[in-house]
């Protein structure tokens, strides 16, 4: 048996402990780091969407955005009960005919939507009603690959944690609808000077046809173009009855 004398078990040591660079040392930590952000990017999000599934939204970054522009907020969360059939139908028509149906995504949609893209250069278009939840609820606005990605994402979420009515009453208490007014109870104040449960159907789908740019138009004080709209959202919103058996049965 080869005997190592203390001198020479000394240089050994001296000697693999140099070998090992700080970048070596310093690889598990940065893989431990790494591997724990990764869960928390996971986890978190799942966590706060299934208390978000019992609970009501306090407030959303597009809230907070426009509350440091300087905008007051005018908001006030009701039960899906407290809101229209009239408007939960409008506004079905107006955004997203087949949300009843869908799992959190339309491929016809989202296949218009990347032609387009692909033609013009610019990314817009195809979201659902789950899709534009997840974008209110958890991420702010603008229309890039990263947030698009990340909204597509959270959506799994909304799906795989919520029902479909639960999606739709979130939906409809924080979606902008006005220089900071959010959710369907302070609209019906602001612009009819009423509850959201006592909307008229030419009102709902006034409501319903500023959605796409709540800033720019007005449900109280309707141009042709949402006038026009308004009416043929009205229409079909009459027509619909079995195709949202998800937000009827309430």
């Amino acid at each position: 048996m080869a005997f190592v004398s203390p001198a020479d078990a000394t240089f050994w040591t001296f000697f693999i402990s140099a070998r090992m660079t700080p970048e070596s040392k310093l690889a598990p930590r940065w893989r431990r780091l790494i591997l724990r952000g990764a869960l928390v990017i996971i986890i978190s999000p799942a966590l706060l969407t299934l208390l978000y599934a019992l609970v009501p939204i306090p407030i959303t970054p597009l809230m907070l955005i426009r509350a440091a522009d300087g905008l007051t907020m005018e908001k006030e969360w009701v039960p899906l009960s407290n809101i229209s059939l009239d408007l939960q139908r409008s506004v079905i028509v107006a955004e997203d005919t087949t949300f009843c149906t869908h799992h959190g995504f339309e491929p016809d949609a989202l296949q218009k939507a990347w032609d387009n893209n692909e033609r013009g250069g610019r990314l817009r278009g195809g979201s659902t009603i789950t899709m534009q939840t997840a974008k209110n609820v958890f991420l702010w606005p603008g229309r890039n690959f990263v947030r698009k990605g990340l909204e597509a994402w959270l959506t799994l979420y909304i799906e795989a944690l919520w029902s479909k009515a639960r999606t739709i009453e979130v939906y409809l208490n924080v979606v902008e609808w006005g220089p900071g007014i959010y959710g369907a109870e302070a609209a019906a104040r602001h612009h009819f000077n009423k509850s959201a449960a006592t909307l008229s159907t030419h009102e709902a789908a006034l409501l319903a046809a500023v959605l796409p740019s709540p800033r720019r138009w007005s449900a109280s004080k309707p141009g042709p173009y949402v006038r026009t709209r308004a009416e043929t959202i009205q229409a079909r919103a009459a027509q619909i009855g079995a195709g949202a058996s998800c937000i009827t049965k309430q």
